[in-house]
């Protein structure tokens, strides 16, 4: 029996009878895989010269954590004498994946480096290259591998994660560099622009800002706009906080001076829901409530089901309503609650997160992120 056939039946899920008396399907992919190893490996012991069978159960092992397994399997394949070239390289690839699960992340480039000098520098090696320099937080590296392969959007973003790098450190003109070439790679890079805005914003350069924004505002699609104006209150509310670091906490009337440029830049933009809610954000960090709430009732006119600007409308009202202290706390218990609703959802797979993503943590889609505008 072929080894593929023999993996389909490791595969086949077991049978259970529900209390209706209907056999469904078992839903324990782990005891799924449990099997195939015991089919595969009753195939290895049926027939040892079978390469192919060697390198699906090492994958088998590794799928189910037991690294030290599908390590000496690689291992016994890359020794075995007369072993063709392309398997050896194959066997060398996947002892690097063994390795980067593992987390011998050494010991993973060095195999990954040993299956290219096999088989040639594929797009498949550069990838786990990519993926294991960003791992050892090696974003240039990481950035210069995925180039190699066509892969833009990741190359911006991990130029982008270095140049922030570089802000943070006080090397301005290196960061520059980074993002002028992560901008280059792929102009609509929100990673790239918002390390712009930021380190201009932490400049406190008002003109330079504005420049910034409105460019990146220009090059970034509509949709993922909001990924700037989220890391910017990020900035300017940690600005805000004396912690120590470098360069903070900007004197109160720089930061009013911030917002007032940003707000000034988002106004010239075409109006949508969620532009009107970040300039409502922005006017409720400086405490002016009444053109916060114009922009709310704006963004509630754009979109009348954007849950979260009408939350923080009512939030504003309830500060002009005389209410029982009942009342008043019962209020205020359920908008704190409703605020640390997940805004951010995939739209590639569903997920939902309370934080900003470029990539998505479930899927790894690039750029999938969306703002929950509607309740579900």
């Amino acid at each position: 029996m072929p080894w593929n056939s023999l993996f389909r039946l490791g595969r086949k899920r077991h049978s259970i009878t529900g209390a209706d008396g209907v056999r469904a399907p078992e839903p324990m992919t782990h005891q799924d895989t449990r099997a195939a190893i015991e089919e595969l490996s009753q195939a290895v012991r049926n027939n040892p010269e079978s390469v192919e069978i060697y390198l699906a159960l090492g994958n088998l092992y590794r799928s189910q954590g037991e690294i030290e397994r599908a390590i000496h399997i690689r291992n016994s394949l890359i020794n075995r004498p007369g072993l063709d070239q392309a398997l050896r390289a194959r066997s060398y690839f996947e002892l690097g994946r063994d390795f980067r699960r593992g987390g011998m992340l050494d010991k993973s480039r060095e195999a990954f480096s040993q299956s290219a000098d096999l088989m040639g520098d594929t797009e498949a090696v550069q990838l786990e290259l990519a993926r294991l320099a960003a791992d050892c937080g090696e974003f240039e590296r990481a950035a210069d591998h995925y180039g190699r392969v066509g892969r833009n959007m990741a190359q911006a973003h991990y130029l982008a994660q270095q140049a922030s790098d570089c802000f943070r450190h006080g090397d301005p003109v290196a960061g520059d560099r980074l993002v002028q070439q992560a901008l280059s790679a792929f102009p609509a890079s929100p990673e790239a622009w918002l390390a712009s805005v930021v380190q201009s914003a932490l400049c406190a350069n008002i003109p330079v800002l504005e420049k910034t924004l409105t460019a990146a505002c220009a090059n970034i699609p509509a949709n993922q706009r909001f990924l700037l104006l989220e890391g910017l209150l990020d900035v300017l509310s940690a600005a805000r906080v004396e912690d120590g670091t470098p360069g903070l906490p900007l004197r109160p009337e720089t930061i009013t001076e911030l917002v007032r440029a940003c707000v000034s830049v988002l106004t010239g933009l075409h109006p949508d829901a969620l532009i009107c809610y970040y300039c409502a954000k922005l006017c409720l960090f400086e405490a002016d409530l009444d053109n916060a709430r114009h922009w709310l009732e704006k963004s509630l006119v754009l979109n009348a089901d954007f849950w979260l600007a009408r939350l923080e409308l009512v939030s504003l009202v309830l500060t002009d309503l005389e209410l029982t202290p009942f009342l008043s706390e019962q209020m205020v218990y359920f908008v704190g609650h409703a605020r640390k609703s997940k805004r951010f959802v995939c739209k590639g797979c569903g997920f939902r997160w309370d934080k900003t993503f470029f990539i998505c943590p479930r899927c790894r889609s690039w750029h999938s992120i969306l703002f929950r505008q509607e309740f579900s």
